[in-house]
């Protein structure tokens, strides 16, 4: 199913319910957790490189509204995304969310958000789709993350962090790199010389990785949408678990329904307000 599964939380559980009373199965469109990239994270996570649970993640997902979508959107006063309850947000972040359900614990994690309307798209008379949102996430076990959706920074990055009591892994997904984090540090001058390299060093694996895939033919665009399918249909010809568990994509519901309750609520209060940071309601 197109990402989101459905406009609330509560909607995708009693899908997910009838589903499951009905001997079916259902998962997700977030194609981007299956690439090469996100594959090779998700092993080594597993494998216990990070040396425990994650301590910290930064998820970054930004989108160009120079995009032919975005401007039929933007030249639309009743463009569909308009009806939506988050409206462009809804539509584009939860891959970005969604990497961070993925590790988190609990099914309630505590959701501080601020949104707003870029000074850019104010000028241009917008005054009802947020294209810009920082989000503070943690859960039960101390895990935090935080997430930013930005429509005017630069690069538009799409990256996710993850940091662990041992080290740490970077993904960027437009590059389709994945940089290995130490968490010791070298003695004296070693710090500034010894990390640069090693790094280095890393991306020309990631350089030499990417060719090799490119070369077997399997590294076209869409080639996590292809593994996130054919894993799909083997869960279902093999009977075993969906790639995405349902905990994941209700608790990515859950985040995304308290998101848009606080940004919703503040633009209500405070429609041409952009300055204040902190919001007054905390939603859990």
């Amino acid at each position: 199913m197109e990402k989101p599964v459905t406009l609330y939380a509560d909607h995708a559980d009693m899908l997910i319910a009838i589903a499951t009373g009905q001997g079916l199965k259902l998962t997700a469109g977030h194609d981007d957790q299956f690439s090469h990239v996100a594959r090779r994270m998700r092993d080594l996570v597993r494998s216990g490189h990070l040396g425990g649970s994650p301590v910290h993640m930064e998820s970054i997902y930004c989108y160009d509204l120079r995009d032919g979508y975005a401007r039929a959107l933007l030249g639309d006063s009743h463009h569909w995304v308009r009806r939506l309850p988050g409206k462009l947000l809804q539509n584009i972040i939860s891959h970005g969310v969604a990497r961070i359900a993925e590790h988190l614990t609990g099914d309630s994690p505590s959701v501080i958000a601020h949104g707003f309307i870029s000074p850019k798209l104010r000028n241009l008379g917008e005054r009802e789709i947020i294209d810009e949102l920082r989000v503070i996430i943690s859960d039960d076990a101390g895990t935090t993350a935080y997430f930013t959706f930005s429509s005017q920074m630069r690069p538009t990055l799409h990256q996710f962090r993850i940091y662990g009591p041992a080290n740490g892994l970077i993904l960027d997904q437009d590059h389709e790199t994945l940089i290995k984090v130490p968490g010791a540090r070298f003695k004296s001058y070693g710090e500034k010389f010894i990390p640069p390299l090693a790094i280095a060093q890393q991306h020309i694996g990631n350089l030499v990785t990417n060719a090799k895939t490119f070369l077997r033919r399997d590294f076209h665009m869409k080639s996590g949408m292809k593994h996130l399918i054919e894993s799909f249909y083997h869960s279902i010809t093999a009977g075993g678990p969906v790639p995405i568990p349902y905990r994941e994509i209700l608790l990515a519901g859950r985040i995304m329904d308290a998101i848009f309750q606080q940004v919703e609520t503040r633009s209500a209060r405070q429609p041409e307000h952009v300055g204040r940071l902190v919001p007054e309601e905390v939603t859990r």
